[in-house]
């Protein structure tokens, strides 16, 4: 195995932990929210910062999956590994843009 793929395997391993991290963050805040139960008024406001934070920890994961989808295509770039590349990067573009768009809309 050549070092490519442990940097590649970190990278992604990152990935998920951030996106693990921030689902527990927020699981544990969202949990907080509901046992308190805060007045109707600024329940909808709290529920979507909230939901602005889960958004960004996901972005932040999947630009470091991203990276490592990349790292591994640098050590075999064939053409089925391109292209499935592009695929994922594609995919995963796509949902980038939009929590993107969603967060930004949100004033955050």
């Amino acid at each position: 195995m050549f070092i490519i793929d442990y940097i590649a395997t970190g990278v992604g391993l990152i990935g998920v932990g951030v996106i693990v991290w921030g689902v527990v963050l927020t699981l544990f805040r969202w949990v907080i929210f509901e046992v308190r139960s805060l007045r109707a008024d600024t329940a909808c406001r709290k529920r979507e910062s909230i939901r602005i934070q889960l958004g960004s920890y996901l972005l932040l994961g999947l630009e470091f999956l991203i990276a490592a989808d990349v790292i591994q295509t640098v050590r075999n770039p064939e053409l089925t590994e391109v292209a499935v590349l592009g695929s994922i990067v594609a995919i995963r573009t796509v949902i980038s843009f939009f929590l993107n768009r969603e967060i930004e809309s949100e004033g955050v």
